[in-house]
């Protein structure tokens, strides 16, 4: 299959700031623990086996059994499971919402990556053992962007009230998006398998939580991923200390507040991905996610009549910690405590507020994971590769914005040339001359010729923008096809991985989808894949 590699900088949808990490900038160095090379996993594997307890183990492994009790397991996920409990395994980790139908398709790239990483670190490092983990982001509650995929260019909405943390919402409803999401599939071997998953997944299981657990595990249990529910008494009960903490000290707010200042101060252009709350905790019961504030002592859910003195608020963590939910500031400290990780794999966004997290794990005392950018990719077609080469249009170049494109080509193609700086540069060499006679004179004289100058060159500016206009037009037909194309694999003007559902494309595959992304995905390469199918 071929494949074409594209620099992230250069496809133009990565922020400066991740572009700026993967060029490993120095002034970003403070940020993160190691960049993700394949001779830094030594260290880092030493580091994480200091910090990381045997009892920790033990109390991930049966927490583990335990959410797989009702689900048929693989032996390949079954061996990872029980390997977790050897001092020598260690975890490479992705995490995601619990979107409808695995969402976007880059959902699939995520959980490859981490598989594939697995696979590179145990053949560099054969004395140990590597598992590849999917953190099931159960404990969001927001449910509007999640509760959707798109097929063919239209939503598919599974429209219902929702609160509470969505892991735990029932699946009513789901027969309906069922049926409309079957009748637009043809009769074909692999849209009764894609219909049949659907309904597996989500018409025979109680909760949200349970169907992205079987939908998961059926797409990739034969690889031994490992699917990790955070919502769990047992593990959260580790965390309990850190809970305190938060409530007591808010040493998270403090240090994350510190690092966004640092990442401003580097650079204006760096957005500051999320900001801390004096607490960063939510407390969850049955239909309710709500955010726990602190005033003069006094601890309130947000939302409702709930409220605790301090003494009240510890022994409820220490009583209920399954109540005591993370949110995106302490989620990722909460994965490292229970987790044997080595490295995170996720988005440009996600990456970014990662960044500001190590001074709060170093305050913590918790090992900071490295930080991996998950695999991107464009899936063509042999026909759509056929296109372009008749087009003589680049890969490279459908990443432009549209209007840039259409200008590219046109200039490209054209049997006139468009391009005018050989004029300009002969005309700015003529005014120089003109200022060595103005300067032997006065300044207003001086002023005539700049103003010229200027009236001149603007003059050739308009005739280039005039004549490309024409170009454009004489050329409209062969710019649709190249226009079209770029529509295909970028729609909606945006990268193909982040609008259309697996789906699409299994139809198109079926069950060699994913062994061709396991093939070809390359984890540590550190770009943008365009891959040929």
């Amino acid at each position: 299959m071929p494949t074409h590699y594209i620099p992230f900088r250069e496809t133009n949808y990565f922020s400066s700031l991740i572009c700026d990490y993967l060029d490993e900038n120095s002034d970003l160095k403070s940020f993160y623990n190691r960049f993700p090379k394949l001779e830094n996993f030594k260290a880092q594997i030493e580091e994480k086996q200091r910090s990381y307890s045997s009892e920790t183990r033990k109390v991930l492994v049966q927490s583990l059994k335990n959410q797989y009790a009702s689900v048929e397991i693989s032996e390949a996920t079954q061996h990872n499971i029980d390997l977790l409990g050897n001092d020598s395994t260690f975890t490479i980790t992705t995490g995601h919402q619990l979107n409808l139908f695995t969402g976007p398709l880059y959902f699939f790239y995520k959980i490859i990556s981490t598989i594939n990483l697995c696979t590179q670190l145990k053949a560099e490092y054969p004395n140990q053992d590597f598992v590849p983990i999917y953190w099931m982001a159960t404990e969001d509650h927001d449910f509007e962007e999640i509760n959707y995929f798109n097929f063919r260019g239209q939503k598919v909405q599974w429209n219902r009230e929702a609160s509470g943390a969505v892991g735990e919402l029932d699946l009513n409803g789901l027969d309906q998006v069922f049926e409309a999401f079957a009748s637009q599939l043809n009769s074909t071997t692999n849209a009764h398998h894609i219909k049949q998953l659907f309904k597996d997944a989500y018409l025979e299981h109680q909760n949200l939580t349970d169907a992205m657990r079987y939908l998961v595990n059926e797409l990739f249990k034969e690889y031994g991923l490992v699917i990790v529910d955070g919502n769990d008494i047992d593990l959260k009960r580790l965390f309990l200390p850190y809970v305190e903490d938060e409530l007591v000290n808010q040493t998270s707010f403090d240090k994350v507040s510190q690092a966004n200042e640092k990442l401003n101060a580097l650079d204006g252009n760096y957005k500051i991905q999320v900001n801390p709350r004096e607490i960063n905790l939510f407390y969850i019961t049955k239909d309710v996610r709500e955010r726990i504030v602190e005033t003069n002592g006094i601890y309130k859910v947000l939302n409702t009549n709930i409220s605790w003195s301090k003494s009240e608020i510890i022994n409820e963590v220490n009583d209920f910690p399954q109540r005591f939910s993370p949110n995106v500031i302490m989620r990722p400290l909460y994965q490292e405590v229970i987790l044997p990780n080595l490295c995170y794999i996720g988005g440009g966004g996600e990456l970014a507020y990662w960044l500001q997290l190590k001074s709060n794990f170093e305050a913590q005392k918790v090992t900071f994971p490295m930080l991996l950018l998950r695999n991107s990719v464009v899936i063509m077609t042999d026909k759509q590769q056929e296109k372009l080469e008749k087009l003589d249009v680049s890969v490279t170049d459908l990443f432009l914005k549209q209007n840039a494109l259409r200008t590219k080509v046109t200039k490209q193609v054209s049997e006139v040339n468009i391009d005018f700086s050989s004029q300009k540069a002969h005309l700015i060499q003529q005014f120089k001359d003109l200022y060595t006679i103005a300067e032997q004179t006065d300044q207003s004289f001086i002023g005539a010729v700049k103003a010229q100058e200027m009236k001149q060159i603007n003059g050739l500016e308009h005739l280039e923008s005039r004549l490309l206009k024409a170009q454009k037009r004489k050329l409209s037909d062969y710019l649709k096809r190249v226009t079209a194309l770029q529509d295909e694999l970028f729609p909606r003007q945006s990268l193909q991985e982040r609008n259309m559902n697996f789906s699409e494309f299994y139809l198109e595959y079926g069950n060699v989808l994913i062994p061709k992304l396991i093939e070809n995905l390359e984890p540590l390469k550190g770009e943008f894949l365009v891959l040929t199918v």
